[in-house]
C-alpha cells in the first residue's frame, strides 16, 4: 500500500490515502514490478570517483549536468553525487566515510581469469584491494575491491549463473 499525502485540493485538504494496487488497476494502469535502474553513491571527490570509474570503462553521459555524473554500467546507470548532498535529499544523517554500510555492489564475469583481471585493473584505477579472490563456498570464484570512498564491489565467477550477450546475469528458473 501506498501512502498518498496529496490529493486535488492539496494535502492540508483530506487526511493521506492509502492506494492499493487494486485502486491502481481501477485507474486504467497497472503498476510494474520494481526493477533496479539506477543506483547512486554518495561520493566524497566528484572527479575522483568519475575518473575511477570511467578508468573502469564505465561511459559518462549526460556530461551537462552540473554536480553529479551518470555513467553507463549495463542495463543499469551508475550515479555519482556528492554524499553530504545525497543524504540531504534522502533525509538521512550522513553516516561516517569508509564504514560499511550494508550494501556491497557485485560484478559478474564469464571466468575466473575474467575476476583476476577485474580486481587488478580496479585497484591500477585507484581502488583498494579488500579480500583477493578465492573459490567460493557456492563452488565459485571472487574477491572485493573498495572504490575511492569505500563502496566494495565483489568481483565474481559464478558457474551456476550464465551472462548474457551484454554482460547481463541470467538466473536459472
Amino acid at each position: 500500500m501506498i501512502a498518498v499525502e496529496e490529493c486535488e485540493n492539496g494535502p492540508e485538504d483530506a487526511p493521506a490515502r492509502e492506494l492499493t494496487r487494486e485502486a491502481v488497476r481501477r485507474g486504467g494502469r497497472e503498476v510494474p514490478p520494481l526493477r533496479l535502474s539506477l543506483v547512486t553513491l554518495g561520493v566524497a571527490d566528484l572527479a575522483r570517483a568519475a575518473a575511477f570509474y570511467e578508468k573502469l570503462g564505465l561511459a559518462r553521459k549526460v556530461r551537462e549536468a552540473g554536480g553529479v555524473v551518470f555513467l553507463e554500467a549495463g542495463p543499469v546507470v551508475l550515479a555519482l553525487y556528492p554524499r553530504h548532498e545525497l543524504a540531504t535529499d534522502a533525509g538521512v544523517v550522513d553516516g561516517r566515510h569508509g564504514q560499511f554500510g550494508g550494501v556491497a555492489l557485485a560484478c559478474n564475469r564469464a571466468s575466473r581469469a575474467d575476476v583476476d583481471a577485474t580486481l587488478i585493473r580496479a585497484v591500477a584505477a585507484g581502488g583498494r584491494a579488500l579480500r583477493p579472490a578465492q573459490a567460493t563456498f557456492w563452488g565459485g570464484y571472487s574477491g572485493y575491491v573498495a572504490d575511492p570512498d569505500g563502496y566494495p564491489w565483489e568481483i565474481a565467477h559464478n558457474p551456476g549463473f550464465g551472462l548474457d550477450e551484454e554482460g547481463r546475469l541470467i538466473l536459472p528458473a
